[in-house]
């Protein structure tokens, strides 16, 4: 154990072929000072993005106050969970997808501000923010970044243009979206295992526990437990993806046959939409905490979706894509704030696993950045004049907390949302001089940053 702290700055118990990377423990930087390894280092700072389609109830988008004063409108709701924990942002935009002649796939530039090529036969966007930290800080973890989701690439066309816009908000270049992943235990697989897509099962946990017995007598009690708890939760995760396998529930439409007519193949994607995203959560924080990757986009819809929210109580019958553009119908209406509702909650289930998990005296949260966007404001009238964004975490203590930060101030002459992801990717050390359609850095956001006006 000594000789591995004095190799490297990451820390791995080993059994049957297989190395899980420790969490941050206290304990194992005293190890590595003793060891001649160098002082204690701070944990990794950590980015995701959690989007979800088609935009806002506008009328009922709204934050006031401060701290744990703020207050919400009903289709933010939930945050008021988390509110010490968030920026809520109001304002920001693409200019290119503001001025394109199309009304859903030329919106669909969120994590660029590049122009959505509208050619049917050139498939164009820019590489998204994600992507560029991905090419300048992905070497440091196993894998360098993560692109998740819920539904899977749509083939079809909409409006004459491909339904990979809508399908994907992460892309390596300007004309190739990242390989996302909707099966969770895919997921899994490419964290831990052999390098051989193996699983991790419980004979493995059970050698990897052996190793631990040389680590034990080294950290304190409150580590030991730690430590225990980790493994133990990454056990948790796989037996859940297991179970989810043998269920047999179909979301949203249902076929004309409840029995297959051939044989069954493997089912490992969990049909019941909240587990799915549940899962998928899961497993951004377990990236995370094991360190085997910083960048993380998780789409919890496409856009244009045809998810079927019935499952929420009092959605009856409606696809997404029918709720948001609903013509104002009440009914409708009231459906699409429950959505709304929906989402805010599993970006707050996010946060608050984030929030629990200690990396040696400040949370999980405290070294990341979480941020929760649509490409739309008000998905009824295709509206890109801004887009709901909500900050979590705090960038490593980059980033104040529990504010409200306004740019749709007249005087305020820089509100692109380029110029937040500019900011966003100084924070994890990804210095450029342009990115999309600005070169200006987001005014007020960290701390010592050019200040904004602080809506109260």
């Amino acid at each position: 154990m000594r000789t591995e702290l004095r190799k490297s700055r990451r820390h791995f118990l080993r059994g049957a072929g297989v190395a899980l990377a420790l969490p941050w423990m206290e304990s194992l930087q005293v190890l590595r000072a003793q060891s001649g390894a160098g002082s204690a280092v701070k944990p990794p700072l950590r980015f995701a993005c959690i989007y979800f389609s088609n935009g806002v109830d506008p009328a009922h988008w709204w934050a006031k106050g401060v701290g744990a004063a703020m207050e919400f409108g009903q289709a933010a709701l939930p945050l008021t969970a988390v509110r010490e924990d968030l920026v809520f942002i109001r304002g920001l935009y693409n200019q290119t997808a503001l001025t394109s002649t199309s009304p859903h796939l030329g919106r669909m530039n969120m994590l660029s501000g590049a122009p959505v090529s509208l050619d049917p036969n050139n498939i164009r966007v820019g590489t998204s923010m994600d992507q560029v930290m991905a090419r300048e800080i992905g070497n440091r973890t196993p894998v360098p970044s993560l692109a998740l989701s819920i539904e899977p690439n749509e083939l079809r066309l909409e409006d004459g243009l491909s339904m990979l816009y809508g399908s994907s908000i992460s892309w390596t270049s300007p004309t190739k979206p990242a390989a996302k992943e909707i099966y969770p235990a895919r997921v899994f697989d490419q964290m831990i295992g052999d390098g051989k897509g193996r699983k991790l099962d419980r004979s493995i946990l059970d050698a990897v526990l052996q190793d631990t017995h040389d680590l034990q007598p080294k950290i304190s009690t409150g580590d030991r437990k730690k430590l225990e708890e980790y493994l133990e939760s990454v056990h948790d995760i796989e037996k859940r993806i297991d179970r989810a396998a043998k269920e047999e529930r179909l979301e949203g439409w249902r076929p004309t046959i409840d029995k297959p007519n051939m044989p069954r193949p493997s089912d490992e994607i969990p049909q019941n939409v909240p587990d799915h995203m549940k899962l998928m959560m899961d497993l951004t924080v377990l990236a995370f905490q094991m360190d085997k990757t910083r960048l993380v986009t998780l789409m919890l819809n496409n856009d244009l979706s045809q998810m079927n929210f019935k499952f929420i109580p009092g959605v009856r019958g409606a696809l997404h894509l029918d709720l948001t553009h609903n013509g104002k119908a009440p009914e409708l209406k009231a459906m699409y704030l429950k959505t709304n509702q929906f989402h805010m909650e599993q970006f707050v289930y996010l946060v608050k696993r984030l929030k629990e998990i200690d990396e040696g005296g400040q949370s999980l949260l405290a070294s990341s950045t979480l941020m929760l966007a649509s490409n739309l404001y008000d998905g009824d009238a295709h509206g890109a004049d801004q887009m709901p964004v909500v900050l979590a975490g705090q960038a490593g203590g980059a980033l104040k907390t529990g504010r409200i930060l306004d740019y749709l101030d007249k005087g305020n002459d820089n509100r692109r949302a380029c110029s937040l992801y500019l900011s966003l990717m100084d924070s994890m050390g990804v210095k450029l001089d342009r990115f999309g359609d600005t070169d200006q850095r987001l005014a007020g956001l960290f701390v010592g940053s050019p200040g904004t006006k602080s809506a109260a």
